[in-house]
């Protein structure tokens, strides 16, 4: 059996200036981890009846996602692409551990990547072995469908598997490989592969493409008036920068850290990619930072407004050329706009956090005591949006108040000017229900991440002994957090913080 349609490879159509042909490293004895039923029916790569059916087997999807079988139409490649990474350039990085298989297109004609991560080793991999670890793997599959659930656009994960091999980190683990899909895998980074090089036809070629492919409404149609090429490009870069400042304000306003937003980890179409050493807020503390590799902090919660200027920063200067033909016009341009950006993003974090307490962006001081009330108690971030609104619904807000301990007396004065600014305007049940909807119950806490992760290895560790379902865990959390809005009781255990102090806890890049 094969993939119901045949792949297209567009990027790989763009020529080896811009990818590198390679083989996947077909999986030595590949087993299922997880594979996303839902997804796969939405790309068309298999249909509902023939999921469904009878004669159907999910081993014959095996071979195409572990690198055995390269899919129909598919033209395996790497992507070339550069990158700042803390602030320092490297000229040359690339898909070190992944293989773009090609591009499905869903029912509305929209092409997505298929790549797979942990598949071996490239013409860019340097030293690298080019193999995922179990670890990342789990933890990427999880936190991309939850961040789908909460409604942030990224990357999904269509499937992992366990390769049969054991791979050495800072021991031997067990490898695994991911099939990731994504509007495209185009990024800051490798617009600048291209411009560092002075290779101006190639940074063209890869904007028009970005264009063509994401932001089709800016070329000009036959019945309008025709557009000059400026015009275009700089409308291309108010796009990716307008997209970005959706994204990390909607990051931020879930309690996201990205952890290392290089420009080679930034889309160009506004997906979050990369989920290396990312976590989830517990206690509010605006200078929250988890990564192991961010000893200076470069990455923190509160600075990935900041972080997120400075990448567009680095996409302009590749663009410039495109922009104005007189480059000091042209940095004019991009410097007011990334002026209004900054603007911008602080019209939008500010209404996102009016929205989760139920009110208006107006009410500019209310959302802002607040955030200074769960930093002084260090409150739980996802906790003090939810409970509040649950509280509102059932007219108790005594788990809200257990939140903020000492500052307990603080928060009860905030409480009552907050019920009485929402009274104005609606019921408290009202505002309730609505920030219900908004405010998720259940994020993919640190805590649980790792155990998840713990107990998928300990369970590999004895099947030997007594054959087990090594990944109930795992599945167990994946569908508590692809319903992440849901008021139930089952499941309530992934909503709680953990139990005492979480500020040592570390993420680390999975590489």
């Amino acid at each position: 059996m094969a993939f119901l349609q045949s792949l297209t490879h567009h990027y790989a159509d763009l020529g080896e200036q811009f990818s590198q042909k390679v083989l996947p490293e077909p999986a030595i004895n590949p087993q299922w981890i997880a594979f996303n039923a839902a997804l796969a029916i939405d790309l068309q790569l298999v249909s509902p009846d023939e999921l469904h059916s009878d004669d159907f087997t999910l081993s014959a999807l095996l071979p195409f996602l572990s690198g055995q079988e390269v899919p129909d139409g598919a033209m395996p490649v790497a992507q070339a692409y550069a990158g700042h990474q803390f602030g320092h350039f490297n000229p040359q990085l690339g898909d070190g551990r992944a293989v773009l298989l090609g591009d499905a297109q869903d029912a509305s004609g929209r092409l997505w990547d298929i790549q797979l991560k942990g598949s071996g080793v490239t013409p860019f991999s340097r030293s690298g072995d080019g193999k995922a670890a179990l670890g990342p793997v789990i933890r990427e599959y999880l936190l991309s469908e939850a961040m789908h659930a909460l409604n942030i656009p990224t990357t999904r994960a269509l499937s992992a598997i366990l390769t049969g091999e054991l791979i050495y980190r800072e021991g031997h683990v067990p490898g695994a490989m991911l099939a990731r899909v994504a509007a495209s895998h185009i990024r800051i980074g490798t617009f600048e592969y291209f411009a560092r090089k002075g290779q101006t036809e190639a940074v063209k070629k890869l904007a028009d493409y970005a264009i063509a492919r994401h932001y089709p409404e800016l070329k000009p149609s036959e019945s309008s008036p025709a557009s000059t090429d400026h015009t275009i490009y700089f409308a291309f870069f108010q796009a990716v920068a307008k997209a970005q400042a959706d994204l990390v304000s909607h990051w931020m306003s879930v309690g996201f850290i990205h952890g290392v937003m290089n420009t080679d980890n930034v889309s160009i179409a506004g997906e979050t990619i990369d989920y290396g050493p990312c976590a989830f807020m517990d206690g509010y503390q605006p200078d929250q930072c988890f990564s192991s590799i961010d000893r200076g902090k470069r990455y923190a919660f509160d600075r990935q407004r900041n972080i997120m200027l400075w990448n567009l920063a680095r996409l302009a200067e590749c663009l410039l050329f495109l922009i104005d033909d007189n480059q000091q016009d042209a940095i004019h341009l991009v410097e007011k706009e990334l002026h209004a950006l900054g603007e911008y993003f602080d019209d939008v974090y500010h209404e996102r956090i009016a929205k989760k307490l139920g009110l208006e962006s107006k009410d500019s001081a209310m959302t802002k005591r607040f955030l200074e009330l769960l930093s002084a108690s260090n409150a739980d971030f996802t906790l003090s949006f939810r409970l509040l609104g649950e509280g509102a619904v059932s007219d108790d807000y005594r788990s809200w108040l257990l939140l903020f301990g000492e500052a307990k007396d603080s928060a009860q004065q905030w409480l009552g000017e907050w019920m009485t600014l929402v009274r104005e305007r609606k019921t408290l049940v009202e505002a309730g229900l609505a920030m219900r909807a908004i405010n998720p119950a259940i994020i993919p806490r640190n805590h649980w991440v790792e155990a998840t992760i713990t107990a998928s290895y300990d369970a590999l560790m004895k099947q030997e002994e007594a054959p087990s379902a090594p990944f109930e865990a795992m599945h167990s959390m994946f569908e508590k957090l692809i319903d992440p809005f849901a008021t139930r009781h089952d499941g309530a255990d992934y909503a709680l913080p953990p139990t005492g102090e979480s500020d040592g806890y570390r993420t680390f890049c999975g590489t």
